[in-house]
């Protein structure tokens, strides 16, 4: 759930809880103000009846002087003698016999309440007649609350319906206004987006509002940020590129004298020197390729790289990269097979020397995996990839030791490397098969530059079953 929609329930609720409060105090002070009233009303008409109402000489009750009951229409009074006999009636309350408040009967001061008297909701003030001290009738004045109960219904429906449009108010309000206090946030996010997508931190998020503010303090600090960052690695690309570019020439010159001092005879009659000599020109050599593989890396990163497109065709660097490993692979037992359709796939859109590069690290990867005596194949399939179209998607397949899933984005970033660690007698660790682990983050940096795409299959990381792995590359072919 995004903060707008967040932020614009919680001003819903809090204006529904406040509306809320407010009905329920208008509703009860409407209820008091109407009952006050209606109570008001049968005081006034109970103070009329009790001025015109006498007793004779027996010291019974009698009503003398009935017309003031035709005044009160809306008001129901009942006369009650000690003896259950009712003395007199208004006109308004027709043939009824039943008291307005049996519980009032018994009443020995005034008490207002609410009675239902043949499903008709009233208010009944019983006053109690007192003659020298001794009780001697009840008087009971009702009116009916039907006014006030549909006043009080009406008064609820034009709440709710206040309520309803007050919410709906405060709700669309809310996210209007929010959506025009976070869009600077909006548009950071965005920009951010576009800086981690092209990996480029020489742009900035652009911001149009007041600087003064907590959103603008935010921008600006982080294209500070930015720029420091990208000062931090340009500095450090640059260094990269610098040391990888001064190491390849002594080490191309070392190269050259280990050679001459192979080759000569002194070493020639002396196994135990042809060996060492060997040693040491292939770790020359694996220095070399390293330095070669940090340079590639620093010219990608730096976006100093960029692929001369031409028309190229798989088959002849495939089976070239086949004869450059055909002799590893003869020692191992290794199976290099590449599909016969290869031969008959389009002609791709792409730099041939950085393919040749793209496809030796993820082939050199998979035979660094593969256990002896596995298999390795190669094909290139037409595909269709929506908003892209056909394109050309190369799959290498091993029989190897297979990558976790969790580790199936990872593998294609710079110095890591997926392998047995094995603990050697000076206590460092290494992975199994070394490496610099740069080989699939170069092929990775290669193929997107030519607005491509790879990643890698696999059910998991298993020694014993073998489970395997293919790598998928998705490149255009040539118009």
């Amino acid at each position: 759930m995004s903060l707008r929609l967040r932020l614009t329930l919680l001003y819903s609720t809090f204006m529904g809880g406040i509306l809320l409060i407010f009905g329920a105090a208008v509703y009860l002070l409407v209820n008091v103000i109407l009952l006050n009233q209606v109570d008001t009303m049968l005081a006034g008409v109970a103070n009329d009846i009790t001025d015109v109402t006498r007793v004779n000489s027996v010291g019974e009750l009698n009503v003398i002087n009935l017309p003031p009951l035709d005044m009160t229409s809306n008001a129901y009074v009942q006369v009650w003698g000690l003896n259950g006999k009712i003395i007199a009636t208004s006109p308004s309350i027709g043939m009824l016999s039943k008291p307005l408040d049996p519980v009032g009967l018994e009443t020995h001061s005034p008490i207002y309440k609410d009675s239902y008297l043949e499903g008709a909701r009233l208010r009944v003030l019983s006053v109690p007649l007192v003659l020298s001290g001794r009780m001697i009738g009840t008087l009971q004045v009702g009116a009916s609350l039907g006014v006030v109960d549909a006043t009080q219904g009406n008064l609820i429906s034009v709440m709710a319906l206040i309520a309803v449009i007050g919410v709906l108010t405060a709700g669309i309000g809310s996210w209007v206004i929010l959506g025009r206090a976070l869009s600077p946030l909006e548009d950071i996010s965005e920009a951010v987006d576009q800086i981690n997508r092209a990996d480029d931190l020489s742009r900035r998020i652009p911001y149009h509002g007041r600087t003064e503010d907590e959103i603008g303090d935010l921008v600006i600090s982080f294209n500070q940020t930015l720029e420091r960052l990208e000062s931090l690695f340009t500095s450090q690309q640059r260094f990269l590129a610098d040391v990888s570019h001064e190491l390849r020439t002594p080490l191309t010159v070392i190269k050259g004298y280990m050679g001459m001092i192979k080759a000569s005879p002194a070493v020639q009659e002396n196994p135990m020197l042809v060996q060492a000599m060997d040693g040491v020109i292939q770790g020359t050599n694996r220095l070399h390729q390293i330095v070669n593989s940090m340079l590639d890396v620093a010219r990608l990163e730096t976006q100093v790289t960029t692929p001369h497109l031409e028309a190229m065709t798989l088959g002849p660097t495939l089976r070239l990269i086949q004869k450059d490993y055909a002799e590893d692979l003869k020692a191992r037992q290794l199976t290099l097979e590449l599909d016969p359709n290869i031969n008959a796939t389009p002609p791709l859109l792409a730099d041939s020397e950085l393919m040749k590069k793209v496809l030796d690290n993820v082939i050199v990867n998979a035979i660094k995996f593969t256990p002896d005596g596995g298999r390795i194949t190669v094909s290139a399939h037409k595909v269709n990839v929506p908003g892209r179209g056909e394109v050309c998607e190369i799959r290498v397949k091993d029989s190897g030791i297979g990558i976790d899933p969790e580790n199936h984005i990872i593998i294609f970033e710079k110095l890591y490397q997926i392998g047995k660690v094995e603990l050697h007698s000076s206590g460092r660790t290494k992975f199994k098969g070394g490496g610099p682990g740069l080989g699939l983050a170069i092929a990775a940096g290669i193929v997107k530059a030519h607005q491509g795409k790879i990643w890698v299959e696999s059910k998991g990381y298993d020694e014993v079953n073998l489970p395997g792995s293919t790598f998928f590359i998705q490149l255009p072919f040539a118009k």
